[in-house]
């Protein structure tokens, strides 16, 4: 009976948008106005983030059971969003949103293939080693698998992968079950390596739609990326100057205060709240400020049985969760950027060609459209340093300099200003007094 008298709520209260590019002279502003469930404060993100709008400024609350959120939003170039078209998509897209999928564990060492109509999907998580994305490419291009589209993620010794295939010769998705169980064997095969300790595991994903980026960051918590690693002569000084600075602090036994200062990138709130949401907290207030360099982030959490942290233990993971979650998708080392004709075992020879040159790739997009391939890939010598132009300059004469381009070598960021205090200067105050009055001259700073 609650759940039927929740949906019905939800159903007489439908989302409120608001879109104005008149509030700010410099961003556009959304304000969202629902009925609030665990989980939608991700899904907002999440359409944002997808339809690739930069989230310069941000201001949460939730508390009530209503959600009321405001975001500042620029494109890529740094301008309002005017296109009347794109501001009715953003609309009609934020009045319609649901909260996605639940967690869905990955195994360490675990394959999980997923035929659909189009394509099949395959989910990789292991041991991160130099030349394993090489290994997986050359398994499929030796199974007629061609990859439509991918995206690879490695972290704190961690790989992860969501993986696109067709067949070759269809164009289609691989529905043999027989086929689909030799491609899990190998890719198992691959992951597990040399390392007789390991226990390769073969698992089916769950069915349905998953966020790519959402399982990624699902598979490497799973996985317990956040578990820092030795890693002996990989830049220890520059490791430890560039990390994110968090603090997490209980106030008035009600909330966990948790302030953020990290070098700012593209999706780092997606990447923060897709965390919290899957290790069960829930966000009741917020702000996200967003300098040219620099992003400050502050929230009051409590898990979603409506306790705050209670122990130095989960204090500690939690940090160090977020940590990874800043870590995960930072551009580590040069940005190559390959641009050809699309063909079957294509990804297997470019990646055969980084493995024989030396390169480790830390991070990797793949995508195909209309027969072309459009592929970043973020690399590294096999150390974790900068690598030697020589050794660009000639893969790039092996691919092809029309093919392969060099977009730029990501630099670390100047250690943030201290900040002795934890409590940010926005809600310092907030909750003395916990009224609706309150929120609104919250929302007053937009």
């Amino acid at each position: 009976m609650d759940d039927e008298y929740a949906k019905l709520i939800r159903r007489v209260n439908q989302p409120r948008v608001v879109i104005d590019n008149k509030a700010c002279e410099d961003a556009t502003v959304i304000q969202v106005d629902c009925v609030n469930k665990h989980g939608i404060l991700l899904e907002v993100v999440q359409v944002l983030t997808d339809m690739n709008l930069t989230i310069t400024k941000a201001y949460i609350s939730s508390d009530g059971g209503w959600f009321m959120d405001v975001f500042n939003v620029v494109d890529n170039d740094g301008n309002k969003i005017r296109d009347k078209q794109v501001v009715d998509y953003i609309q009609r897209f934020l009045q319609r949103i649901e909260t996605s999928a639940g967690f869905v564990p990955s195994l360490r060492g675990s394959v999980g293939v997923v035929p659909s109509e189009e394509h099949t999907s395959i989910e990789l998580a292991g041991t991160d080693r130099p030349g394993l994305l090489s290994e997986v490419c050359a398994v499929l291009a030796d199974l007629r698998c061609n990859v439509v589209n991918a995206e690879i993620w490695t972290h704190n010794a961690c790989a992860a992968a969501v993986v696109n295939v067709t067949d070759d010769s269809t164009g289609c998705a691989i529905t043999d079950p027989k086929r689909l169980s030799m491609i899990k064997k190998l890719l198992c095969n691959v992951l597990k390596g040399n390392d007789d300790l390991k226990t390769a595991k073969t698992t089916l994903s769950a069915p349905g739609f998953m966020h790519r980026e959402r399982r990624l960051h699902q598979i490497m918590l799973a996985d317990r990326d956040y578990e820092r690693v030795e890693r002996a002569g990989v830049r220890a000084a520059e490791e430890g100057s560039s990390r994110p600075q968090v603090n997490v602090l209980n106030i008035e036994k009600d909330y966990t205060v948790i302030t953020m200062r990290s070098k700012d990138r593209p999706k780092l709130l997606f990447d923060i709240v897709c965390t919290l949401t899957d290790m069960q907290y829930v966000v009741f207030h917020g702000m996200v400020n967003t300098g040219r360099m620099e992003a400050y982030q502050e929230f009051y959490i409590r898990h979603v049985d409506g306790l705050p942290i209670s122990s130095e233990a989960e204090r500690v993971r939690v940090i160090q969760c977020l940590e990874a979650a800043i870590e995960r998708r930072a551009s580590e080392g040069l940005e190559l950027e390959l641009c050809t004709e699309d063909r079957l075992g294509l990804l297997s020879d470019i990646t055969r060609i980084f493995r024989e040159n030396g390169l480790c790739i830390k991070r990797a997009l793949i995508s195909t459209k209309g027969g072309k391939v459009n592929d970043t890939f973020y690399v590294t010598d096999v150390t974790g340093n900068p690598v030697d132009p020589k050794i660009i300059d000639s893969i790039c004469r092996q691919i092809g300099r029309n093919a392969l381009q060099v977009k730029h070598s990501t630099t670390l960021a100047p250690e943030p200003p201290h900040q002795e205090t934890t409590i940010g200067y926005l809600f310092g105050n907030l909750f003395k007094a916990r009224t609706f009055q309150n929120f609104k001259l919250i929302r007053s700073y937009s």
